[in-house]
């Protein structure tokens, strides 16, 4: 709703600006290693180059608590902070800004990111004793441009992309434009705290976050990210996605890289034109993405080209086993092609990996033991099988409103069913997921020995991560005294993991074709 603008006193100047990332875990995002938050870099790069101090807190990366982010705070004194969350991790983060006003009451809090796009009137409506602004969509201009505005006492309501809270009603303000010209945003990679980013996979590789494009122009009915980015995509220039690698490499010794794009694949001339550079320069980073099961069909011809690249690990959603639910997803995609895109990635030697939707309200035992036994025959690396998440959002939570069980934000991270089918238990539902992934890995390593060598030390140090490091710890424990058919590889490793580590000190690394 729209209230008309007064002008709010202005605060003192803003100079040092903290950006603080959410203290929230799951067991998910960080067990195969740890993230930056790549959202972060650009806009610490923004705020700098207009003049901001910016300190770059990785929170949540740093398992900090609120005793050690109360003192970072104390000690780098901020005239605002920012956070910013997804949506499990959005209460985490108004924690952070509540703990900032118990520090300074007349520090300036903002908090951004998909959720608070979209969810601002309930996030305000609830705490906005602790919330002054909610940035809108894409932050690197928006955030400046507001800072700006305050420092020079005019009204924020001029000031487009915002939301925030005046006599007693939410004001929004139109929405910001998206940022046309990615190449030119500014970075702030040297604030980066860059020993904690480690792979695990790789025997903690300093790990990066890249992006090469923003955007999606899917139509997926469970997603965020078409929303956020409006079903729009652009893209930078290959020549300078590269040459980032490169000095990612060379100055800051990273080794791996995730590929935060949605769609990175999707203009192919594009893609291609990337991987012929990396092929050439070798920048000595190895590529882990996320791309779509059409796009990998597509390029039956090239996947040589991925292989030398030094692209070592794709994910593809897959989601669901039978056309009715892709259908209902608006995947966009037949159940065929799914099932070839994984033998694709196989046949490339490139680490597969996919996923599925489970806890819909019609699921019962049955169709999740179907989709158990579909994902075996898929045959991907890896399969994991989590619980839909009904985004408030999203184009599917009228159809799943009805079967939603909590408001427990920080319970929607795929992990917790916060859906109750018709037939199940919400119990029982948490019950059949970790099942289900007990069945799939305990199918993948009774049959390790059929990978390529270095994909079996890969899924070794896949089996380490699993045990040690994530949600499904209990149930990999559980698979690995139950399973009669272990190879002996894999029984090494349950009795002295540390031994296993050590062997395989020289990090798995997929050989060249």
């Amino acid at each position: 709703m729209r209230k008309s603008p007064e002008r709010k006193q202005a605060p003192k100047k803003v100079k040092r600006v903290a950006l603080v990332t959410a203290p929230y875990h799951s067991g998910v995002v960080e067990s195969a290693g740890t993230w930056l938050n790549l959202g972060f870099v650009y806009v610490a790069g923004a705020l700098r180059e207009a003049g901001y101090e910016v300190d770059y807190y990785d929170a949540m990366a740093l398992w900090h608590d609120q005793d050690q982010i109360r003192k970072r705070l104390e000690d780098f004194k901020p005239d605002a902070v920012a956070s910013s969350a997804f949506t499990a991790a959005v209460f985490a983060a108004i924690g952070v800004l509540r703990l900032a006003k118990t520090i300074n009451p007349e520090v300036v809090t903002l908090i951004g990111n998909v959720h608070a796009t979209f969810c601002y009137d309930e996030m305000l409506q609830a705490d906005h004793d602790v919330i002054d602004f909610v940035v809108r969509g894409e932050g690197e201009h928006t955030l400046v441009k507001l800072l700006d505005c305050l420092n020079a006492g005019d009204d924020p309501a001029k000031v487009n992309g915002l939301a925030f809270w005046r006599d007693g009603g939410v004001v929004t303000t139109a929405a910001a434009p998206m940022i046309c010209d990615l190449d030119a945003l500014p970075t702030a990679w040297d604030l980066v705290e860059w020993p904690i980013y480690k792979y695990r996979a790789k025997n903690d590789a300093r790990l990066a976050i890249v992006s090469s494009s923003r955007g999606c122009t899917q139509n997926c009915s469970f997603c965020s990210q078409k929303l956020f980015w409006q079903r729009g995509w652009r893209t930078r220039s290959p020549e300078a996605f590269v040459a980032e690698l490169e000095m990612l490499h060379q100055k800051y010794g990273v080794k791996v890289a995730m590929l935060a794009d949605e769609t990175p694949t999707m203009d192919r001339a594009r893609w291609e034109r990337i991987l012929d550079l990396m092929i050439e320069r070798q920048p000595g980073v190895r590529l882990l993405m996320e791309t779509r099961v059409i796009d990998i069909v597509r390029d039956e011809d090239i996947m040589d080209k991925y292989r030398l690249a030094g692209v070592e690990h794709i994910y593809v959603g897959v989601e669901a086993g039978d056309q009715a639910k892709l259908n209902l997803f608006r995947k966009g995609t037949k159940t065929e092609q799914s099932r070839k895109a994984i033998d694709l990635i196989n046949q490339a030697d490139i680490v597969s990996e996919t996923s599925f939707v489970l806890g819909m309200p019609t699921d019962t035992k049955e169709s999740i033991a179907e989709t158990v036994e579909l994902a075996k025959m898929y045959d991907p690396d890896m399969a994991f099988f989590l619980a839909i998440a009904p985004w408030p959002y999203a184009d599917l939570y009228p159809e799943l409103k009805d079967y939603v069980v909590t408001r427990d934000y920080s319970k929607y991270n795929l992990v917790q069913p916060v859906i109750k089918p018709t037939n199940m238990t919400v119990e029982e539902v948490e019950k059949e997921l970790a099942m289900a992934s007990k069945k799939f890995f305990m199918h993948k390593f009774e049959n390790i020995e059929k990978l390529t060598p270095w994909k079996q030390e890969f899924m070794l140090s896949v089996f380490d991560i699993l045990m040690n490091h994530s949600y499904l710890s209990h149930q990999m424990k559980d698979m690995a005294t139950q399973s009669k058919k272990m190879p002996e590889s894999v029984k090494n490793m349950i009795r002295n993991v540390k031994a296993a580590k050590r062997a395989l000190s020289n990090e798995p690394i997929a050989p060249l074709p």
